[in-house]
C-alpha cells in the first residue's frame, strides 16, 4: 500500500486493492473546507485520475462524528477582500467538476455529519454510504450566509420543494431522511459501516476500467444536454463501447459462465 504523500497536511491519500482513499484529516477544524484542504483534495483527485492502479475513489473522514462542517467560516469573516474571497471559491468549483470528470466512480463514506459545503462535495460524488448516525444539511442561512456554491448540486439531486426547504430553513436531515430524498444511497448501522463501504468499493473496482471511464464521462456530459442531443451523443458512445475488447470479453465471459478478464482496451 502506498503511503500518504508528505506534502499533504489536511488530507491523507492511500491506495490499496485498486481503491484510492482520500481522507479529510483536519479534525481541529472539523474538516473545514479551507483553501488548503480543498487544494490538497484537488491534487489527490488528480493523482487518482491518472493512476491506473486506482479503479475507484473513496472520500472519507478521520473525524469520528463529523465528515465536514463545510466551508471555513473564519475565512469568510476574515480580512480578505471581495476579489480574494471570490477567487477562493474556485477550489469548490474545481473539486465539484473533478469528481464528474474523474473517469472513475467515487463513493462518499459519510460516517458523521455532512454539512454546508461538504454536502456539495458529497453530491458531486457518485454514491453515498451513510452511517445511521450521520446527518445532512445546509445550515448557512442561520449564520447569515446562503449556500450558493452547492445550490446547483442539490437541485440536481433533490426535489425542488425539498431543496427550497433545506436552503431556506437550514434544518438537518437524518441519514434515513436523506436517503428518502435521494441524497444518500444506503444507510447502515455504525458497526457495519466500514464493511459496507469496502463492499461497494470492491464491486466497483472489479468492473472494466475502460467501460467505467466511458460511462462516467457520458454521465457527466449528458446531464445538462437537451434530450435529442443527449440521445445522439449516447448512441456514439455505445458504438465506441461495442468496439472495445472489454465489451466483447464481457459478453463472452457471460455466456461461458466465467469471470471476465479485463484488458482496459
Amino acid at each position: 500500500m502506498s503511503q500518504a504523500s508528505p506534502t499533504f497536511e489536511k488530507i491523507r491519500y492511500e491506495v490499496a486493492d485498486r481503491v484510492g482513499t482520500i481522507t479529510l484529516d483536519d479534525p481541529d477544524t472539523r474538516n473545514a473546507l479551507s483553501d488548503q484542504l480543498l487544494g490538497e483534495l484537488i491534487s489527490a483527485l488528480k493523482l487518482a485520475r491518472e493512476d491506473d492502479a486506482v479503479r475507484v475513489v473513496v472520500l472519507a473522514s478521520s473525524h469520528e462524528k463529523v465528515f465536514s462542517a463545510g466551508g471555513n467560516l473564519a475565512a469568510f469573516g476574515g480580512d480578505a477582500n471581495t476579489v480574494q474571497k471570490f477567487e477562493g471559491a474556485d477550489n469548490f468549483v474545481e473539486a465539484f467538476k473533478l469528481f464528474g470528470r474523474l473517469g472513475k466512480p467515487s463513493i462518499v463514506a459519510a460516517k458523521g455529519h455532512v454539512l454546508a459545503g461538504s454536502l456539495g462535495l458529497a453530491l458531486a460524488c457518485d454514491l453515498i454510504v451513510a452511517s445511521e448516525e450521520a446527518t445532512f444539511g445546509t445550515p448557512e442561512i442561520t449564520v447569515g450566509l446562503f449556500p450558493f456554491m452547492i445550490m446547483a448540486l442539490i437541485y440536481r439531486n433533490v426535489g425542488r420543494k425539498k431543496t427550497n426547504e433545506m436552503l431556506l430553513l437550514g434544518e438537518r436531515l437524518t441519514a434515513e431522511e436523506a436517503r428518502q430524498e435521494g441524497i444518500v444511497n444506503k444507510v447502515v448501522k455504525a458497526g457495519e459501516f466500514d464493511a459496507a463501504v469496502a463492499e461497494w468499493a470492491a464491486m466497483l473496482a472489479a468492473k472494466s476500467p475502460l467501460i467505467m471511464k466511458l460511462g462516467k464521462d457520458a454521465m457527466w456530459r449528458q446531464m445538462d444536454m437537451g434530450l435529442s442531443d443527449a440521445l445522439d451523443y449516447l448512441r456514439s458512445q455505445l458504438a465506441i463501447e461495442l468496439s472495445s475488447e472489454d465489451a466483447i470479453e464481457g459478453v463472452k465471459a457471460f455466456f461461458e459462465k466465467r469471470e471476465p478478464e479485463w484488458k482496459g482496451r
